[in-house]
């Protein structure tokens, strides 16, 4: 890359501090008093602290992937990334996320302080692991090209729709992500679906451990816990533009405070989180020379692309457009990956 670069930041949820990112705040956080400062909280709330729970020797399915330490670890190393961007090479234009990406992407934009930030998704964290009401699946409806499919969508979603009219039956779209439906509901839900699709590559439908029906209704007494833990002065103006779950832009200096602190403690906890059409609207509204994301993990980069190509940016129509795209001149960077890092990363 030469010259300065624009670029929308994109911070990824849960499911992306697996076993190959044991050990990632230890390499790359680059604020030692600050993740000190998050240890703390965690100790004086009786929790293992990150960097134990970093530091372990093995990586632990039950105990990594648990929303209580899952969601410290991954706020944690997204924010680090964050911090670590070199800005005489990056300019940030804006910041979305992913699910509980919207509480880093809070920190990123400035619109909470980072031991806040940490407070906000630690506590969310905490409040959904100790609820734990329902689950969450995945199903794509794109094919290996990424081609636009709406039909197909479509389709799946209509089936979606005609389960969750049952009797003692939940389920609905947790996340739309790219060329990936998320769902979420109870178990009759989940198992009904599973029942009426094809299974794809041996791995689709696929359940998400330690996940509950997040981004539905049956969060909502998740959502009216945080608001009686999570008080309004957590919450400021953002420093930079972010988008949301909704594709809404909240914009430094104009932001309803009071607004934005009931869209995080609320609609965005219950109802749908349309990832797909944030990274349309980050595309149109702020054209970045780049869209960078941050670690733990390497799962989003797809979902980032897809939707692009949804979007019909710059005339991307499948996957093989995105590769040739990227290869000629990254638009895609992945703080995650080693060989990528370094493109937007200080020294």
């Amino acid at each position: 890359m030469s010259g300065r670069k624009t670029a929308v930041v994109v911070c990824p949820g849960r499911g992306t501090y697996n076993k190959a990112e044991l050990g990632y705040l230890g390499r790359h956080f680059p604020d030692a008093a600050l993740l000190a400062a998050f240890d703390a909280q965690r100790a004086a709330a009786g929790q293992d602290t990150l960097s134990a729970l970093d530091g372990a020797e093995r990586f632990s399915l039950a105990q990594h992937t648990r929303g209580d330490n899952a969601s410290g670890l991954i706020y944690a190393a997204t924010l680090g990334d964050f911090l670590a961007i070199d800005r005489e090479r990056i300019e940030v234009v804006a910041v979305t996320g992913n699910s509980m990406g919207w509480y880093s992407a809070l920190a990123c934009a400035g619109a909470v302080s980072a031991e806040d930030g940490f407070t906000v998704a630690n506590t969310m964290g905490t409040l959904m692991q100790e609820a734990l009401i329902g689950g969450q699946l995945v199903y794509p409806f794109l094919g290996d090209d990424w081609r636009p499919d709406p039909a197909r969508k479509a389709a799946l979603l209509a089936t979606v729709a005609e389960i969750d009219t049952r009797s003692d039956h939940t389920l609905a779209l947790s996340i739309d992500l790219g060329g990936m439906l998320v769902l979420a509901g109870d178990e009759a839900g989940l198992k009904a679906f599973e029942s009426a699709v094809e299974p794809i590559d041996g791995r689709f439908p696929m359940r998400l451990g330690n996940h509950a029906a997040f981004h539905t209704h049956l969060q909502a007494p998740v959502a009216r816990r945080g608001q009686a833990a999570l008080a309004l002065d957590l919450f400021d103006q953002p420093a930079l533009p972010m988008i949301d779950g909704r594709g809404a832009v909240w914009w430094p200096r104009s932001a309803d405070v009071h607004a934005l602190r009931d869209y995080t403690l609320g609609a965005q906890v219950t109802e749908t989180y349309d990832f797909t059409r944030a990274i349309t609207v980050a595309a149109r509204e702020f054209a970045p020379d780049l869209f960078i994301v941050t670690g733990p993990g390497t799962t989003l980069g797809g979902a980032v692309a897809q939707s692009l190509i949804l979007a019909d940016w710059r005339g991307m129509g499948s996957k093989a457009d995105f590769k040739a795209r990227q290869d000629s001149e990254p638009l895609l960077v992945s703080m995650g990956m080693a060989e990528q890092r370094g493109l937007v990363a200080g020294q």
